[in-house]
């Protein structure tokens, strides 16, 4: 078993940081929970990129437990679960690629779309019935979905447009040489 070094904590403590930061940013605030948020799902995504799974794992549930001191909200403790831990410990999987070509890319996609199943999940134990009564009644299995992937999917589409652009992508394979070596 390898013990974490002083410099993957500083790097895992300093984007756990940004992303609570940046999760205060919302660009599009969502009315029962989650928003459009100025890419604070990405600094979680990184982490586990660069440290692999485990250590990205670990530093997404400690951010979910801030997420959750930061706004909570209680129905149940599997929900609470679904919602806070699972959902943000899903962000480090993008260590799945991180030996792969764009692996970045394909780790951030497979890390937002297991945190919207963790969402969708407890949308569908605990949040149906906050659905709209003019939402369309022959799609309401697909209403968690469709809540949560709404916003998660807007950030992710518009965190991949920023983080391709070349001076970005420039400047994060420059940082993710400085957090490795």
């Amino acid at each position: 078993m390898s013990k974490i070094s002083i410099k993957q904590l500083v790097f895992c403590g300093t984007a756990i940081a940004l992303a609570f930061i940046t999760s205060y940013l919302r660009l599009v605030p969502m009315p029962f929970g989650g928003s459009v948020t100025l890419f604070s799902m990405l600094f979680i995504c990184l982490i586990g990129y660069w440290y692999g799974t485990k250590v990205g794992i670990i530093t997404g549930l400690c951010y979910g437990v801030l997420q959750f001191l930061q706004e909570p909200y209680i129905l149940s403790f599997f929900q609470v679960c679904c919602d806070y831990l699972l959902a943000f410990a899903g962000l480090g999987l993008a260590g799945v690629f991180r030996k792969s070509r764009h692996g970045l890319l394909k780790g951030y996609w497979l890390g937002i779309l297991v945190r919207g199943a963790f969402h969708s999940l407890g949308g569908y134990l605990y949040w149906m019935e906050y659905m709209p009564e003019n939402f369309p009644q022959a799609l309401t299995a697909v209403y968690p979905l469709v809540y949560n992937y709404s916003y998660i999917l807007a950030e992710g589409l518009l965190t991949m447009i920023v983080i391709a652009l070349p001076p970005v992508a420039r400047g994060l394979e420059l940082l993710k040489r400085q957090a490795v070596d």
